[in-house]
């Protein structure tokens, strides 16, 4: 890797990454299990709003990734990690001492703003390093463990339900969060050199922000992110309701949820292998088109059967659908970063940020929209993955037509056909 005193082996550095991008998923999804417990000892009067335990942590997330992304371009990515970490850990005590239901929510939102840092600058470190199609493959190996953690996080949080209380579950993430932030500190040397580093003023950061509109690939993708991820988000503040109330699974919803999650991972897996022969924007198109299908067929059943059709059509849609989802989180992330190398930090915070402002209303509205059925979660996926088709589809189209008006240009393509020539 480059700008590394003491690179760390490939395969280490995958499992710090993964680690440290999991924090936003492990504090979301351990706490699924223990909503309706905690809104009836905090004295919530409206159930809708015990979703506010989900939503607050991604609002405190989107505002951290505006921050922390220009300080690392600026102070480097060690310093703002650190930074981060000490918030989330402080975020995480405010909510096991928590006496009311607001407190618990400040608390929240401390812990989204502090593992903006560990899951957003992650992405600017692997960026310093790696670009196009070998940043996608780490990044899918990344995803895969990203995936594995709210696989097994609702069994954990069930786990400490029964043995504890749903205090003990903020306990258990400041411990992780501990463990992961001492890894970090003793085995990830600095990446972003002296001179590489930006400045920190206004001039920089719209500097920044017109590089990024410039890119309408960057911007197109950025977008689509935030679709797919609001739709994903729509599905997380549903799947207490829909396998413990509409299909009445009990206990073992948390091993329904861990099932549709691994077939995320599963498709990261697939994706690094892949993407290295396809590239990342066939294995986008198809992976948008798949979820595409398996909502609009799933929608007949649905229809049929006023909302609620069979348990095991329900799965099987789920996971047809999480394969598509798990090859697109690591691509759109990829494809969105790829002409942002030399603003790594602000970049990533840019990306971050936006996608996850666009994905948070979205994916309120499809949780609003709950009637005791799958109806608007079905819906939600068809109409937000038909739309980042379309607009990732027509910035490649757009972008092909400038390649050809322009005399001389060069595909990205062809540039790295030359890079690798030379």
């Amino acid at each position: 890797m480059k700008h590394h005193r003491t690179a760390l082996r490939l395969p280490e550095f995958i499992a710090l990454m993964a680690v440290m991008v999991s924090t936003v998923a492990l504090s979301t999804d351990i706490m699924l299990p223990a909503l309706d417990v905690i809104g009836d000892e905090l004295e919530v009067t409206r159930a809708r709003d015990t979703q506010l335990v989900v939503t607050t942590l991604f609002f405190g997330f989107a505002l951290g990734q505006i921050v922390v992304g220009p300080l690392s371009d600026h102070f480097g990515r060690r310093s703002i990690i650190h930074l981060g970490y000490a918030v989330f850990l402080f975020g995480c005590l405010l909510s096991i001492t928590a006496t009311s239901f607001n407190t618990m929510l400040v608390g929240r939102m401390m812990q989204g703003l502090g593992a903006a840092a560990p899951r957003i600058i992650t992405l600017a470190i692997v960026r310093d390093g790696y670009v196009g199609r070998e940043m996608a493959r780490i990044m899918s190996f990344v995803m895969v463990v990203f995936i594995l953690v709210p696989a097994l996080a609702p069994a954990l949080g069930q786990g400490v339900l029964l043995l504890a209380n749903w205090r003990a579950m903020f306990m258990v993430l400041f411990c992780v969060a501990a463990l992961g932030w001492m890894w970090f500190a003793l085995r990830q040397p600095e990446t972003l050199a002296l001179e590489n580093r930006r400045s920190l003023n206004l001039t920089s950061l719209i500097e920044g922000v017109r590089v990024f509109g410039s890119s309408q690939r960057t911007v197109a993708y950025t977008v689509a992110q935030g679709l797919v991820l609001g739709a994903f988000l729509g599905y997380l503040s549903l799947a207490q309701p829909i396998y413990q109330q509409t299909y009445s699974t009990g206990s073992a919803f948390v091993l329904w949820f861990g099932l549709a999650a691994l077939a995320i991972g599963l498709a990261s897996v697939l994706n690094g292998h892949l993407v290295m022969r396809l590239g990342m924007r066939v294995m986008t198109r198809h992976a948008l088109l798949l979820v595409i299908l398996a909502a609009l067929c799933f929608l007949v059943p649905v229809l049929l059967s006023h909302g609620v059709p069979h348990f095991a059509w329900f799965m099987l849609w789920v996971m047809v659908t999480f394969g598509g989802v798990g090859i697109l989180f690591g691509n759109l992330n990829a494809l969105a970063m790829e002409p942002l190398g030399h603003m790594a930090g602000l970049g990533a915070a840019i990306v971050g940020s936006l996608s996850t402002f666009i994905a948070l209303p979205l994916g309120w509205l499809i949780g609003a929209g709950y009637q005791g059925g799958v109806s608007s979660l079905v819906v939600g996926f068809a109409a937000l993955s038909m739309c980042a088709l379309l607009i990732t589809e027509a910035a490649e189209l757009r972008a092909r037509l400038d390649a050809v008006s322009e005399p001389g240009a060069v595909s990205d393509t062809d540039k790295t056909a030359q890079t690798k020539k030379g």
